[in-house]
């Protein structure tokens, strides 16, 4: 516990020092949405199902369910990936 409380005071000093969001440094998923037709998502862990009317995406310690009408998986790479359709829900487990 106290190894785990040392090393997210690193991390959050690192953030401060070099000016950086904390959740990019930790390595958190960030997500980013732009009105309901694209998501955007960085340090996510890969796909865990995949449909037009739900994805799901793996954060590590959480599942993000995106669920919605015509969903397209545009782009992925090992860190990011792009989601376009009609979004309607994003819920997290």
């Amino acid at each position: 516990m106290e190894r785990n409380r040392k090393r997210e005071g690193l991390l959050e000093k690192t953030a401060q020092v070099l000016d950086l969001p904390g959740d990019v440094v930790a390595g958190l998923p960030r997500l980013e949405l732009t009105g309901s037709r694209e998501l955007r998502m960085e340090n996510h862990k890969g796909i865990l199902a995949y449909g037009s009317q739900e994805i799901h995406i793996s954060g590590g310690k959480v599942v993000f369910k995106v669920r919605g009408e015509d969903l397209e998986l545009k782009a992925m790479n090992a860190s990011q990936l792009l989601i376009t359709g009609d979004i309607a829900a994003i819920e997290l487990n």
